[in-house]
């Protein structure tokens, strides 16, 4: 399928106040990279169409809908971290979209307000806004962050000044005041989104978006149990990328397009198709998120011959596993719930202990039947540099193989991960 690449869009972007001629040198390169990654595998699914189709047009197709949506009287509300739950802006009547941070095109410009030593998603951020290169930047009604680590947390207090923000103040433990804490920091949240949108959140409108939300997830978990198959019949590149879509798209039509893929994917493993070569190596990713369009790992990996069945990333298992309990229907239930499912079933590495954690990756070495585990880091980011240690040091000791990669957007170090990411392959066999 040939991939048309943000095309025709130049008027849209202009109105937005995008510098739409840096913009245009983005829309040059992005081509080649997913024809690359992606356009080059040999037996992908035909479901894949849909969402090659969605990337291809990402600055295009859903930025032009949520523009619509504002003239018809809707919010659109932009957030960084799948610990802010999604379920409360739809209940508000508003659209939940992810925001660009994962390509190294936005990093110089927010290396003009924060370090050098800034993770790359962080800096990319910024960059993506201050730049005005990206169109969700310049749509969202709001901004919604959050303390996961000190580098966001006076991100924040830059991009506030350029621009309307909300801040959630996310507990470092999980004990039962944390979550608690965590339930007045939703209910606050619905306060801000009630007085954006002038809607009221009621027990019918949280009830519904629950649902929804949770529908997606069902969706994504039946993707990627297809990984648990000895016959793998997509790849890891390709379920990356729809996480990564899964911040971005309308939810209901997301929902109804990766269980049209499924119902592909079904009738491949009746028939014992694989992308995968009989005998690769079967690797389990954790770490740090890779936001669109930072396929670069997945790409190395699966070129060399392994498969990726799995990533305990947020933007991977963490984003889909565990919904939200949908029997209560009263509201402060439902809040409890909220906070339950998004405190207490993400186990990012800002929380402190964190031993869930390097249980969840055991687990999932298990279940998805993995030969190995690559723990990523994006180079500056603290939090799981320093847990990385223990994270090999306990998967090292239950015999389980693991490699610890730091790793920036920039291509200067493929080559060399190419020869460590090879050799740990090798190993494996």
């Amino acid at each position: 399928m040939e991939v048309n690449f943000m095309t025709d869009n130049h008027k849209m972007w202009a109105d937005l106040g995008m510098d739409v001629a840096t913009h245009d040198i983005l829309c040059e390169v992005l081509p080649g990279a997913f024809s690359d990654v992606f356009l080059s595998q040999e037996n992908r699914p035909k479901g894949m169409d849909y969402f090659n189709m969605v990337v291809g047009d990402i600055h295009g197709i859903r930025p032009a809908e949520l523009i619509e949506a504002q003239k018809n009287g809707q919010k659109v509300v932009g957030s960084f971290c799948i610990h802010v739950p999604d379920e409360v802006v739809i209940a508000a009547g508003a659209i939940p979209t992810g925001l660009c941070s994962g390509s190294q095109f936005w990093v110089p410009g927010g290396e003009k307000v924060l370090p050098t030593a800034t993770c790359p998603l962080i800096k990319a951020s910024l960059g993506a806004r201050f730049d005005r290169t990206c169109p969700f930047f310049r749509i969202a009604d709001l901004f919604v962050g959050e303390t996961t680590c000190d580098g966001k947390k006076k991100a924040w207090e830059i991009l506030a000044e350029d621009a309307p923000m909300y801040i959630m103040d996310i507990p470092q433990l999980k004990r039962e005041r944390d979550f608690k804490h965590w339930e007045e920091e939703i209910r606050g949240y619905m306060e801000r989104l009630e007085e954006l949108t002038g809607n009221k959140i009621t027990e019918e409108s949280l009830h519904k978006a629950i649902e929804i939300v949770n529908n997606k997830r069902r969706a994504l978990q039946r993707l990627n149990n297809f990984r648990k198959q000895k016959n793998v019949p997509i790849s890891g590149v390709d379920v990356l990328l729809i996480h990564q879509i899964a911040f971005f798209d309308d939810p209901e039509r997301f929902t109804t397009m990766v269980n049209k893929l499924c119902d592909e994917l079904d009738e491949r493993v009746k028939n014992g198709v694989s992308v995968y070569e009989e005998g690769s190596k079967r690797i389990l990713l954790t770490g740090t998120p890779l936001s669109i369009p930072n396929w670069k790992l997945h790409h190395i990996i699966e070129t060399l011959g392994a498969s990726i069945v799995g990533e305990e990333m947020c933007t991977g298992l963490r984003y889909c596993e565990n919904l939200v309990d949908e029997e209560a229907t009263d509201m402060d239930t439902m809040v409890e719930n909220l906070a339950r499912r998004y405190l207490g079933h993400i186990n990012c590495a800002c929380f402190t202990p964190n031993m869930e954690r390097i249980d969840d990756i055991k687990r999932l070495v298990k279940e998805y039947n993995a030969d190995g585990v690559i723990d990523v880091n994006l180079k500056f980011c603290n939090l799981y540099d320093v847990e990385g240690l223990k994270v090999e040091k306990s998967l090292r000791e239950d015999n389980i193989p693991v490699i610890g990669i730091e790793t920036d957007y920039t291509d200067e170090d493929a080559e060399q991960l190419k020869t460590r990411i090879g050799a740990f392959i090798e190993i494996l066999g």
